[in-house]
């Protein structure tokens, strides 16, 4: 059964609400092929924990190999990718420089805070992007009355910034800043595949002067589960204890790995044909009316505002939703859309039918 947050608790939505015809809310609605069942089905797995899982460990050793680094980790979820590297990087009590907008600050229920005992310092960048000047500014001189500056993060592709796209400069000049300043420097790459298939620039390129960078096997990949963490050897040790102390160790999780290898087998070309459809519905929406603005739209994420002449995004939602397509509220005026391998062209096409609709009535 369909559900979504209410805000003090989880709660199942109405049951005509699983009538979706086009479900564009998140890259994460996307549900596994049959391809990717099969190979599933025919993993050879075994006790992770012991070592004893050649999927996994092909999973890991390839994702580490693409992104650069020694060492990676299967992890559950994209976000104890993150806690888990802020939990390495930086000590109770320092801080965290990060876009006002990412995941880490807005999407982790606090997670820094509550398992790390680290501050957010929020910097107000451009489309999810900021620059080393303001990470140079953000810093903090060493004081016993302020908190240590430790660790700076990045998005790749950014999420509220409308799925924006940081050049090979920019992270460069990021991360040699912060090199300069003794921070680390942790890479949210929950859509970096995104990135990579638009531009043409490696995974592994895009890595380099990261300390820890993590690709999710969900979203864009199609997977039900799963996100690989990777780093220096060092690094990866680490990770594997705190995996253990937060409920993260795994079993049989070869039925995962298998889902992520069939996905960077097969679905790589998946992401350039859903960065080309959020394009396509991007350039439809700007002109309809009541659209006061559409962000850049780079790869597959759309995020458009609405004007104060016409319907709020809950409103706008709401009625889509009862009419079997789904989007998600980021505001009072703002809406998401988000292309993945669940929808295609065909919904695309009802999802822009339905709003135009709407927003002439």
């Amino acid at each position: 059964m369909a559900g979504e947050a209410t805000g003090r608790q989880w709660a199942p939505l109405p049951a005509s609400a699983d009538d979706v015809v086009a479900d564009f809310y998140s890259d994460m609605k996307s549900i596994p092929t049959k391809g990717m069942l099969d190979a599933l089905l025919n993993a050879r797995v075994g006790d992770v924990q012991k070592g004893e899982d050649p999927t996994t460990t092909e999973l890991c050793q390839r994702v580490a190999e693409m992104l650069g680094k020694e060492a990676a980790i299967l992890l559950p979820t994209g976000t104890m990718c993150n806690e888990i590297s802020i939990r390495i990087h930086c000590a109770s009590g320092s801080e965290l420089i990060a876009e006002r907008s990412s995941h880490i600050i807005n999407f982790e229920a606090g997670g820094p805070a509550a398992l790390s005992g680290v501050m957010m310092h929020s910097i107000d960048g451009e489309f999810g992007r900021f620059t080393a000047e303001q990470v140079r500014a953000a810093y903090r001189p060493v004081s016993r009355y302020a908190p240590e500056t430790s660790l700076v993060a990045v998005e790749q592709t950014t999420n509220l910034g409308g799925g924006g796209i940081w050049s090979l400069e920019e992270l460069g000049e990021i991360a040699e800043t912060s090199k300069s300043l003794g921070l680390a420097t942790h890479m949210d790459g929950a859509r970096l595949l995104n990135a990579c298939v638009e531009t043409g620039v490696s995974a592994k390129q895009y890595a380099t002067g990261y300390d820890s960078v993590w690709i999710d096997l969900t979203k864009g990949l199609g997977g039900f589960a799963g996100a690989v963490l990777a780093g220096t050897d060092d690094f990866i040790n680490h990770a594997w204890r705190y995996a253990q102390q937060w409920g993260g160790g795994l079993r049989q999780s070869g039925y995962i790995a298998a889902t992520g290898l069939y996905a960077l087998d097969n679905n790589l070309e998946q992401l350039a044909r859903d960065n080309a459809l959020a394009k396509s519905i991007g350039a439809q929406i700007a002109p309809l009316p009541h659209i006061s603005e559409v962000l850049p739209v780079e790869t597959n994420i759309v995020i458009f505002n609405l004007d104060e002449r016409g319907p709020d995004a809950a409103t706008v939602v709401s009625k889509l939703r009862d009419q079997g397509v789904r989007l998600g509220v980021f505001g009072e005026r703002t809406v998401r859309i988000v292309t993945h391998i669940g929808v295609g062209p065909e919904g695309g096409d009802l999802l822009i039918k339905r709003l135009r609709a709407l927003l002439e009535e």
